[in-house]
């Protein structure tokens, strides 16, 4: 075991720097386990999901058969794909939601008349708690407290593992 002194500063300067780094994004995958498939109602899949700046949307389908557009409204409301700002075919794409605004995707081969087609709105990332009582006491419940769970669950883990690296006596 590393139960060196001099390791300890080290461990909590790397704590501490951790704890700077912003949450992990959610990748959400669209039709959840039916995949970008024709017949599924993607906007009530789209309806039950919180989009946040960071997170991924992803489509899983057969790569031959399907395929997936950014498109603009009207592109949407119409079915076509003229002046798309983005296209995949990979039959596994993994897209970054990069800017707070409404996306548009659809599928270019006939399909989106056939429902394949889903808009969402990504939000900007809400502010972290300035600490988890203040969290737990100022925040509504409709707030989103995943944040700081999430947060809490990543320090934990890693004081967990510097424990096991270092030895628990020094605590």
């Amino acid at each position: 075991m590393l139960t060196s002194p001099r390791l300890l500063p080290f461990f909590l300067l790397l704590c501490a720097a951790v704890s700077l780094f912003p949450v992990s994004a959610t990748d959400h995958i669209v039709g959840a386990n039916r995949g970008w498939n024709p017949g599924i109602n993607y906007t009530l899949w789209a309806n039950n999901h919180t989009f946040y700046v960071g997170d991924l949307i992803s489509f899983r389908y057969q790569k031959n058969q399907y395929n997936v557009f950014e498109v603009n409204q009207t592109g949407y409301d119409n079915c076509t794909i003229e002046g798309a700002s983005g296209n995949w075919s990979s039959g596994k794409d993994f897209i970054p939601l990069d800017k707070a605004q409404r996306y548009y995707f659809i599928c270019g081969n006939g399909q989106c008349f056939n429902g394949m087609k889903v808009t969402i709105l990504v939000h900007p990332l809400p502010p972290p708690p300035s600490s988890p009582l203040a969290m737990e006491h100022n925040s509504p419940s409709s707030a989103t407290p995943w944040v700081g769970s999430r947060q809490w669950g990543f320090r934990a883990l890693l004081i967990s593992l510097a424990m096991i690296l270092l030895g628990s006596h020094w605590i």
